[in-house]
C-alpha cells in the first residue's frame, strides 16, 4: 500500500506534466510551422513585397506608355515621335539617317 501510494504520488504528477508538455508543444509547433504560423507569415510578407515591386514597375511602365500616347493623341502632336513611329511601322528611313546593315548569322 505504501509503495503504491508513493508510486502514484510520483507517476501521476509526472504523467500530467508530460501530457501538458505535449499539448503545449503541439500548439507551439503549430504556431511556428502551421499554415497560419510565423514562418508562413514571413513567406506571405516576402511575397507581398515582391508583388509590390512588380506593381511599382508596372505602374512606371504604364506611366511611360501614357506619356507616349498623350504625345501622339494630344492637341499638339510631337512630330519627332510621330515620325519615329511611322518609320518603324513602314520600315522606311529618312535620307539623312545612317543605316547600318549587320550580317545575319
Amino acid at each position: 500500500m505504501v509503495i503504491r501510494r508513493r508510486l502514484r504520488a510520483i507517476f501521476f504528477p509526472l504523467f500530467l506534466y508530460c501530457v501538458s508538455g505535449a499539448a503545449a508543444g503541439y500548439f507551439v509547433w503549430h504556431a511556428l510551422n502551421g499554415e497560419r504560423g510565423l514562418k508562413a507569415n514571413d513567406e506571405h510578407q516576402a511575397r507581398i513585397a515582391q508583388l509590390h515591386g512588380q506593381l511599382d514597375a508596372l505602374k512606371a511602365e504604364s506611366a511611360t506608355w501614357r506619356r507616349r500616347i498623350d504625345l501622339v493623341n494630344g492637341a499638339i502632336v510631337d512630330r519627332d515621335l510621330l515620325d519615329e513611329q511611322a518609320r518603324v511601322v513602314l520600315g522606311r528611313a529618312d535620307k539623312n539617317d545612317l543605316v547600318v546593315m549587320l550580317p545575319s548569322k
